[in-house]
């Protein structure tokens, strides 16, 4: 007699695991747990170099897509829900405003957007995650890669990304969000736009960002501002381009001042 333990299926890198062979714990759980025999010591500098091929195997595959914007969203939202079909129309109005379409790769918000960009004819890309439970890559994928550790998976969300939508979900769209909002502030990444979409969901939120965090000066009221709130599919795509247009604006504006220096520097010499 079979047991459920017998038909678990697991995706870990590039390898499929299933039954009895399928560990008890993440690569990313035995990483960052301190705890057990010391031979995590010897066990760490080999993990460096897997970690390493994985920023390798991401770089190489992702370095010539064209500028794209990242989807987050629930997994668990439900094929046919408004949700779900907001986010399939976002998907299609990226594509046609240029960009590629990168998502988590799995199903719900991020199947959805793949969906979009896919049947309208863009470029759709999944990055995957090995997780305890089984996750399959969505079919709307041109691109999909699946990581061991989640670090390196966001590294390849920031680093590929010109814009963030961020459509409701949970913890793990959560860490996106405030993760992407904590570079734009510290300045560790050029100030891309970042989209919430749903009003309801989020406002309550914002809220609580502006009433809270901002009354009790915990960030600057410039910071109110690295994030756009709407219902409107169309305005949040509308906002990515629209930043992006005055982005290239400002980099011709600064290469023309630099241009001038320099030749006013060679006639004055």
């Amino acid at each position: 007699m079979t047991t459920d333990a017998n038909h678990r299926t697991r995706r870990q890198g590039p390898a499929m695991l299933r039954g009895r062979a399928v560990p008890q714990t993440t690569t990313d759980q035995r990483l960052l747990d301190a705890r057990g025999p010391s031979d995590w010591v010897h066990a760490d500098p080999w993990r460096v170099l897997r970690i390493q091929a994985e920023f390798v195997e991401g770089f190489g595959l992702l370095a010539e897509i064209p500028r794209a914007v990242s989807v987050f969203g629930s997994a668990r939202t439900k094929p046919g829900s408004p949700e779900y079909e907001l986010a399939v129309d976002i998907g299609a109005r990226l594509h046609e405003a240029g960009y590629a379409v990168i998502t988590g790769g799995g199903p719900g918000i991020m199947e959805a957007a793949n969906k979009g960009c896919d049947e309208a004819g863009g470029l759709s890309v999944g990055l995957g995650i090995e997780l305890p439970f089984e996750q399959k890559l969505n079919a709307h994928l041109d691109i999909g890669l699946e990581f061991r550790y989640f670090f390196v998976r966001k590294t390849m969300f920031v680093k590929y990304s010109q814009a963030f939508v961020v459509l409701p979900g949970g913890f793990g769209t959560l860490d996106e969000l405030f993760e992407a909002i904590t570079l734009v502030q510290t300045g560790k990444i050029t100030r891309f736009p970042i989209v919430l979409v749903g009003t309801e969901f989020w406002g309550g939120l914002v809220d609580w960002v502006k009433k809270t965090m901002l009354t009790s000066g915990k960030i600057s009221p410039e910071d109110i501002d690295l994030f756009h709130l709407t219902d409107d599919p169309e305005e949040a795509v509308r906002v990515i381009v629209d930043a992006h247009v005055q982005q290239a604006r400002l980099r011709d504006e600064e290469e023309a001042a630099r241009a001038a220096a320099e030749a006013e520097g060679v006639d004055g010499s």
